[in-house]
């Protein structure tokens, strides 16, 4: 039993590893997320805001068509509303040219400092939140508040968006290697010849389940380490727990996998199957975002995610530096989806889709 597992194990690692396109790309794919989002990110270069500035006069009977609103401004209002960090202020020679830009919502706002006038749409929040910026110059100095800053050392969104991307391509990595491989066996009749020899089921699955492990272990190692020498990024937790928080969720989403490939025989069928279940869970997982806000129906579809623990382990393990006992519950959470898939792909595996 052990020979027959070990050689599927080492044909399945030697197909992986003779495809030079996909074993680069999934080494090479997280590097670029990034360095994209670091650059996107930058706190001396995020912009969150765009406001249009121009200095053309407009007549009044274009104000009433537009439906311009005048402000109760003054030059000092003026000042402080471009001190606004994070806000980009972009000069416009047209009047014309700017209002059809914030149309588009190419910017977020429009204002002209010669008729102390702005413009902004009713469906842009951005507009909205820009609008009261520029109220605010309006205040005094003074405030019934007192700022405080954030106390010990403040996460930047690339060390949050970190595990997040770790742990999207072990999703990707697993699902798409195991079931979309699964299925193109049976399709190519693969399997029918399996079936004819002694290899057994069960020690088909295991050897493609650790094929898989190790490849999944090895990429996710190379990208973490590349990462935390490029970047500079720290793990704050252990790095065995973080160890046993990725081992975990590549299992739960290889069990997945195996339940798409356990029947089917057509890779289309196989592959929208798994963008159905990959794209919604990348959204929903926080993998770019966070989900603090949004409508409680769309949190409790996450809890039902192996990548929503998976990822939110590896942060507190990483980023705030918590323990196994600490995240039990996305341990027990990711065991249990791991057990019930695993049993369920078991289960319905067949050599053909007969």
């Amino acid at each position: 039993m052990i020979r027959r597992i070990w050689t599927i194990f080492k044909a399945r690692n030697n197909e992986f590893f003779r495809d030079h396109a996909a074993y680069g790309w999934n080494l090479l794919f997280p590097f670029l997320v990034i360095i994209g989002f670091s650059i996107m990110f930058n706190e001396k270069q995020q912009i969150l805001y765009k406001v249009g500035v121009v200095y053309e006069q407009v007549s009044s009977q274009n104000m009433d068509a537009d439906k311009i609103a005048e402000s109760e401004t003054d030059d000092t209002q003026l000042f402080l509303f471009k001190k606004s960090k994070y806000t980009e202020f972009i000069d416009f020679p047209v009047f014309q040219t700017a209002l059809d830009k914030l149309k588009h919502h190419r910017i977020d706002f429009l204002i002209n400092p010669a008729t102390r006038q702005y413009w902004l749409s009713t469906t842009s929040p951005k507009g909205y939140m820009v609008e009261k910026l520029l109220q605010a110059g309006l205040t005094c100095e003074t405030s019934l508040y007192k700022r405080e800053n954030i106390t010990g050392s403040e996460i930047h969104y690339s060390e949050w968006l970190f595990p997040g991307v770790l742990g999207m391509n072990i999703m990707f990595s697993a699902l798409y290697g195991v079931g979309y491989t699964v299925v193109r066996y049976r399709k190519n009749g693969v399997l029918k010849r399996f079936s004819v020899t002694p290899l057994r089921p069960y020690e088909f699955l295991a050897a493609q389940i650790i094929s898989r492990m190790y490849l999944l272990t090895l990429t996710t190692l190379i990208v973490f380490l590349g990462c935390m020498v490029m970047f500079d990024f720290r793990c704050q937790g252990s790095y065995w727990s973080l160890l046993a928080v990725f081992f975990l969720g590549g299992f739960s989403m290889i069990s997945v996998g195996l339940v798409i490939a356990a029947r089917s025989s057509s890779e289309e069928f196989a592959n929208g199957i798994l963008n159905l279940i990959s794209w919604p869970m990348m959204f929903l997982s926080e993998v770019w975002f966070s989900l603090e806000g949004t409508k409680p129906w769309v949190k409790t579809i996450s809890t039902f995610l192996p990548l929503t623990h998976l990822i939110d382990g590896a942060r507190k393990i990483m980023n705030d530096g918590a323990s196994l006992y600490d995240i039990r519950y996305q341990i027990s959470m990711l065991a249990i989806m791991a057990f019930f898939f695993f049993m369920a792909g078991s289960i319905l595996f067949k050599w053909n889709d007969e």
